[in-house]
């Protein structure tokens, strides 16, 4: 299993919110930058990054500091918020970006989805973002018609073979990761799937890494320094 990081951005500054609240945001670091290289001193190989504003707006405001990411490190990129058309994902992918998300354009436009898959395989994952047993979407303030089953099922049809499935309820709330569920869609599904939302010690990374999940993403734990990243990378292995 791998570790993914995570810098989640806003007004270029790397932040966290508590449950996807955006009144509830704390800034970690003024320079994302100085953050990815702490991640890479840790050595970690991987790093997701979520454009928080991108999820509202659909635009790509942080795209500069996501291509100095890329470009100053050799960290393997993925990237999601807010991407909702192919000229966002080319434009991703030609300023070093390793694997683009799509959260909301994978729920609401299947073509899209389709497309992006046909052209970039396996550099397209999938967010599942899940509240009370629904897909949420468009940075989680809307729920979706779609059950977890329901989409995970359409999207393994589909073709997409990474999903990153992320408990809304957990995110950011320390309380631990949703270890039932991850165990359930790890013996359901035959896809790349990615733990994200409460991973808040190194028991949950021993637990995710026993479901042979593909990664398991590390927030806040790393911010407040609840987990050793260097620990998690090696426990993960």
């Amino acid at each position: 299993m791998i570790i993914l990081p995570a810098i989640d951005l806003v007004q270029k500054k790397a932040v966290r919110l508590l449950k996807g609240d955006y009144e509830k945001m704390t800034v970690y670091s003024d320079s994302p930058l100085d953050v990815a290289k702490d991640f890479e001193k840790c050595k970690a190989e991987y790093i997701h990054i979520v454009d928080l504003e991108g999820a509202k707006s659909g635009e790509t405001p942080n795209l500069d500091v996501v291509s100095l990411i890329a470009k100053e490190t050799n960290l393997f990129v993925e990237v999601g918020g807010g991407i909702r058309n192919l000229e966002t994902v080319k434009k991703y992918f030609s300023n070093g970006v390793s694997r683009v998300i799509l959260g909301t354009a994978a729920v609401c436009d299947e073509e899209f989805l389709k497309k992006a898959v046909s052209l970039y395989g396996e550099k397209i994952a999938v967010g599942a973002d899940v509240k009370d047993g629904a897909i949420a979407i468009k940075g989680w303030l809307e729920k979706s018609q779609y059950t977890l089953d329901d989409f995970f099922k359409k999207m393994q049809g589909i073709g997409v073979k990474n999903i990153i499935c992320t408990d809304i309820s957990r995110d950011g709330a320390m309380k631990g990761t949703n270890r039932e569920l991850y165990k359930e869609l790890s013996k359901k599904y035959s896809l790349d799937i990615t733990a994200s939302g409460g991973v808040s010690d190194i028991s949950d990374v021993k637990a995710l890494r026993e479901m042979n999940l593909y990664g398991a993403i590390i927030g806040k734990a790393y911010y407040t320094k609840a987990i050793d990243l260097k620990e998690a990378i090696e426990v993960a292995k």
